[in-house]
């Protein structure tokens, strides 16, 4: 099986991929990691900024690694917010059927209530270097566009909008 975990900034991606493989024994791979190694070693002028264009870089890759654990029959959990919302044309249904999405995404009510706890809990599990360009009025634009962009999937949607332990606990 694989698990894609994706979602908008400070949504928790980590923290439920954290737990997932504690709980499934699955191994979890970060899409932030493969992004800074190729962006350290010089492998890509893009920057970690670059959100667009550095999902249409990463995805082509990742989705192939996934169909070779699928092939391996391996597990796997990938996390990131690099999943474009149409990633279900990279596979065929053969692969389709071992993949399960999970899109977190926080309402604007939650954002506005939780902000403080958000931002404190920003570190749980990485270590955020600088997190000061980080405001309620973003993490609303970002959570905005992964609930539009998913929406209309099949796949299970996690919106957060009461308690978020509970609601991670609900998924796993």
């Amino acid at each position: 099986m694989i698990i894609l975990i994706t979602g908008a900034s400070h949504t928790g991606k980590t923290i439920l991929s954290q737990r997932m493989l504690e709980k499934y024994k699955y191994p979890c791979f970060s899409m932030d990691h493969l992004k800074m190694g190729l962006i350290r070693s010089g492998n890509t002028e893009l920057t970690p900024m670059d959100d667009d264009k550095m999902t249409e870089y990463l995805w082509p890759i990742v989705s192939e690694m996934i169909k070779t654990a699928i092939e391996n029959k391996q597990n796997l959990i990938v996390e990131g917010c690099y999943i474009p919302t149409d990633w279900k044309k990279s596979f065929d249904s053969e692969y389709l059927k071992d993949i399960r999405l999970i899109c977190l995404a926080m309402t604007d009510e939650y954002i506005e209530s939780n902000f403080a706890d958000i931002i404190k809990h920003g570190s749980d599990i990485e270590c955020r270097l600088d997190d000061s360009d980080c405001n309620a009025e973003w993490l609303k634009e970002e959570n905005r566009y992964f609930i539009e962009g998913f929406k209309d999937s099949s796949e299970e949607f996690c919106l957060i909008n009461d308690d978020y332990l509970s609601t991670i606990e609900s998924i796993l």
